[in-house]
């Protein structure tokens, strides 16, 4: 019963605006819009709807009322009765243009919040020429292909919505080409993911997604000079991006001979930018080479620089105990960093907030994509 009443908010509103419109012609009001109003308050939906049904072929006056109460019922889960109501209205031979959209869109959402995907694009699609609703429709259109992946699709309506809102799209759309480009990978597709990546950053230059697929292709095809090319690339692009390429790059220059060139590539790095990965990897070639006295010294002059968790859970890992510390005492400091490090995120949005471990490219909160950026400071990873 509460919540019914919040729906009188709207009902009351329309109700006050029908009166005053009706005011000097009462005789045409009908009593039915008021009954219809009292089975909404005895909580009686279904007759409620079938007298406002009535009403609207003899009234077309109500047509705001009918809009109101769908979108009261969709957002309070009742589904099939807001595509009852939207049908109706849009069965109107007299239903204004104007009206008509707007009902085509309502019920376009109710369909989408019912799950039939396919019969919202439907009604999406009649409304993607209007002038009224096409940059609404296009953005339901796009998220729904976004949802089943559908990238082709997703591909042309950010095209169509960047020209009917007049704002670039350029980074979304090249994410659409990346998903593709990552399933041509998964399917051993290689020119056809080569393909994906040169439109993707032939649309957004500064994508760092599209070199890494590039990147991990050219590697999965021996080709790892190419994939030198690709992933150095990040840095022009965005640099945040990294501690991503070290791993592979290793592995890159490792395959043609050269640990050297890699070694200087890390110091490079060190210079120019706050790269925890660098100095962990760096870190991790003087051991082998010079051994963990002079790893363990290198760390600690550059925690001391950029002090991070991940970085003394390192250097614990490479102070002897006879060094005059106690075994117990490394062991506890040892496991407070494990404790700290276990779960954490790693992964920020820079718009909502978020974070996470994993790295995502579309944000799983509020849905942007190239939000997420690794954490920075004492919780870099």
């Amino acid at each position: 019963m509460f919540d019914l009443l919040w729906l009188l908010l709207p009902v009351a509103a329309a109700s006050g605006w029908l009166t005053a419109r009706f005011k000097k012609r009462q005789k045409s009001l009908s009593p039915d819009y008021f009954k219809g109003l009292n089975y909404l308050l005895n909580e009686d939906a279904d007759k409620a709807i079938d007298v406002f049904i009535k009403l609207i072929d003899a009234d077309s006056e109500t047509i705001e009322t009918h809009l109101a109460l769908g979108v009261y019922f969709r957002r309070h889960g009742e589904i099939n009765r807001a595509i009852r109501i939207h049908h109706n209205l849009i069965n109107l031979s007299n239903l204004p243009l104007k009206q008509r959209h707007v009902a085509l869109f309502e019920l376009g959402l109710d369909y989408r919040q019912a799950g039939l995907l396919d019969r919202a694009e439907h009604f999406f699609h009649e409304l993607i020429y209007s002038e009224t609703h096409n940059v609404l429709a296009l953005r339901q259109l796009l998220e729904i292909h976004q949802q089943v992946q559908d990238w082709e699709n997703a591909i042309s309506a950010a095209q169509k919505l960047a020209s009917a809102n007049k704002q670039p799209m350029d980074a979304e759309i090249a994410h659409y080409y990346c998903e593709l480009a990552k399933k041509s990978l998964q399917d051993g597709k290689f020119d056809a993911t080569r393909q994906f990546v040169e439109k993707a950053l032939k649309i957004d230059p500064a994508c760092v997604r599209a070199s890494l697929l590039e990147g991990k292709a050219a590697l999965e095809t021996d080709n790892p000079k190419l994939a030198i090319l690709a992933f150095e690339r990040v840095e022009q692009q965005d640099a945040d991006y990294l501690p991503q390429v070290i791993e592979p790059l290793q592995i890159c220059y490792q395959k043609i001979g050269e640990s050297k060139t890699f070694t200087r590539y890390l110091y490079h790095i060190l210079d120019n930018y706050d790269c925890l990965k660098a100095i962990l990897t760096l870190a991790d070639l003087i051991k082998q080479a010079e051994g963990e006295k002079k790893a363990a010294d290198f760390l600690i002059i550059n925690l001391k620089k950029s002090p991070s968790i991940r970085g003394i859970d390192s250097l614990l890992d490479l102070i002897p105990s006879h060094e005059g510390f106690e075994q117990d005492f490394l062991l506890l400091l040892k496991d407070m960093t494990t404790q700290l490090l276990k779960n954490k995120h790693v992964y920020q949005c820079n718009s909502c907030g978020f974070t996470v471990r994993k790295l995502y490219w579309q944000c799983p909160s509020c849905k942007l994509w190239n939000s997420l950026k690794p954490i920075g400071g004492i919780e870099a990873e």
